[in-house]
């Protein structure tokens, strides 16, 4: 494939690595940033992310062949209100966020009877870093990228945006909005949610700063994604409260379950639900080679 102008609004680790591994792939012209940030821009400018910062929303857009949306997702509407003027031509619009249905609505919304242009996605990638210095060519190789395609885009912009994505280095995967967004509430949002209130919880008990100077290897798998970005946590978290909000229900009647296993000292059914998780979690590790 080849894009001769990218337009990435959000030069971050997600938005910045794509535009590393495309150019590194050889399959892109002119890479343009756009952001709420100039500092931001002007420095992923000197690192050699970005060719050009774009002085308007028009100007930016002028010519692109694909605009990908890699800020975080409570920018979204607002990004595509702005850039709905000046949309021409062929011009497809994708995203990177975590959260598909509001994205979907938002290009509604925005867009209208151009809707057509936007192809969902999201990139199974990420670390608990943030901004372009975190940004990694190698960041997408033999990750997944799920796209979902709407019943209103073309096959070839479809096309498209999953060759942008292998090219990448990334494995292409389909999914409906709804499906994503709730496959990513349970394994990925959730998780994030569990990691902070962990550390949020520990820094509000007694003994605090004993307890994180005797923590160990548990403490740290555990509570490594707390280290995330938590603007972009607290957007992706609002964004799917829905499906969110079911996955805690459901987490915490296992937890009161655990609870009163615990409290009658119920060794055989604690050790039935820990097995049980334990076979789970390997099988699936083999599986992922993890």
């Amino acid at each position: 494939m080849s894009i001769q102008k990218l337009v990435i609004a959000g030069v971050g680790l997600i938005g910045g690595s794509l535009a590393l591994a495309l150019r590194q792939a050889g399959v892109v012209g002119q890479i343009v940033g756009i952001g709420r940030n100039r500092s931001s821009l002007q420095h992923a400018l000197r690192l050699g992310v970005i060719d050009d910062i774009a002085e308007s929303i028009e100007s930016a857009l002028a010519g692109a062949d694909i605009v990908v949306l890699a800020a975080p997702v409570a920018q979204t509407p607002a990004l595509l209100g702005a850039m709905a003027p000046y949309l021409r031509g062929d011009t497809i619009v994708t995203d990177a966020g975590s959260t598909k249905r509001d994205a979907v609505v938002a290009a509604h919304a925005a867009l209208g009877p151009d809707a057509w242009r936007f192809v969902p996605a999201h990139p199974i990638a990420g670390g608990e870093l943030s901004g372009v210095d975190a940004a990694q060519a190698d960041l997408y190789r033999g990750k997944r990228a799920i796209v979902c395609p709407l019943p209103e885009n073309r096959l070839t912009d479809v096309a498209r945006i999953e060759q942008m994505w292998r090219a990448a280095g990334a494995l292409v995967k389909h999914m409906t909005p709804e499906q994503h967004d709730a496959v990513f509430a349970a394994v990925s949002h959730l998780p994030h949610i569990l990691s902070y209130a962990m550390v949020a919880q520990i820094l509000d008990s007694s003994y605090a700063d004993l307890k994180l100077d005797n923590a160990g290897a548990g403490f740290r798998d555990f509570t490594r994604i707390a280290a995330s970005n938590p603007e972009m946590w607290r957007d992706i978290c609002l964004a799917n409260g829905a499906a969110l909000l079911g996955e805690i229900d459901g987490y915490m009647a296992m937890l009161q379950d655990i609870r009163r296993m615990l409290a009658a000292a119920d060794g055989a059914a604690l050790e039935r639900v820990f097995s049980r998780a334990s076979r789970a979690r390997l099988d699936w590790g083999k599986l992922q080679g993890k």
